[in-house]
């Protein structure tokens, strides 16, 4: 086991987990977008869950980070909270807020951090960047929003590593990237009518069930620790 000291509580976690890991274990919440249990290599692709380690030039991304014994992290502190803030204003920038009208709504990963961390959901300090073009996702089953997305990944890593399916990637570059689809346009041939674990485990709505299924949201779900 190692030791470390979190916020003034000395925890004890395994070897192998990453620092994000080993707080959420033990209580202690971190903001956190991308990242799952079960990635082996997390993406930091959110960069909300950054912290300070004493002796450490810089704040750190808590989940590419693995704990040392002896280690001291503070995840609060004035440096970490502000990229923190910072981050999710870029996401939030990118993002189409529309809450009440969203099957997230007071369930949304991106509220939560916002009343967390002191952050409006609409910002006035930045231009939004949202995509307003459609996509053509070419799934059967599934819709997908561009402008709602976040490009958390959770929905690629579910649909290939989980359930083993590998139909759903990140397509295009930088700020024209965007979740895609690589599969038939039958739905029969898939077996995305039975599973609908990328849906489900999206933190904001933007991929879901076509009305065509006979439901117009996503069924209430938790948002994950």
């Amino acid at each position: 086991m190692i030791r470390l000291t979190v916020d003034g509580t000395e925890i004890e976690v395994k070897e192998g987990m990453n620092l994000l890991q080993a707080c959420l274990e033990n209580g202690i919440f971190i903001p956190h977008l991308c990242y799952l249990d079960g990635i082996e290599d997390p993406p930091a692709s959110c960069r909300l869950c950054f912290v300070e380690i004493e002796g450490a030039t810089a704040p750190v991304a808590s989940c590419r980070t693995k704990p040392q014994d002896g280690m001291v992290v503070t995840t609060q502190s004035p440096s970490a909270r502000h990229l923190q803030r910072a981050a999710l204003q870029l996401l939030l920038s990118a993002h189409r807020v529309d809450c009440r009208n969203c099957p997230s709504n007071k369930q949304c990963a991106l509220q939560q951090m916002a009343k967390l961390l002191g952050v409006p959901l609409k910002t006035k300090q930045l231009d939004c960047l949202a995509s307003e073009a459609g996509t053509e996702f070419g799934h059967p089953v599934l819709d997908y929003d561009a402008g709602k997305c976040v490009l958390c990944g959770k929905c690629i890593f579910v649909c290939q590593q989980q359930q083993g399916h590998n139909l759903l990637t990140f397509a295009r570059r930088g700020f024209n990237t965007v979740v895609g689809f690589m599969g038939s346009n039958d739905a029969a041939e898939l077996p995305c009518p039975d599973c609908l674990a990328c849906s489900t485990i999206c933190p904001v709505s933007a991929i879901y069930p076509k009305k065509a299924l006979g439901s117009t949201s996503i069924l209430s779900k938790p948002v994950d620790s």
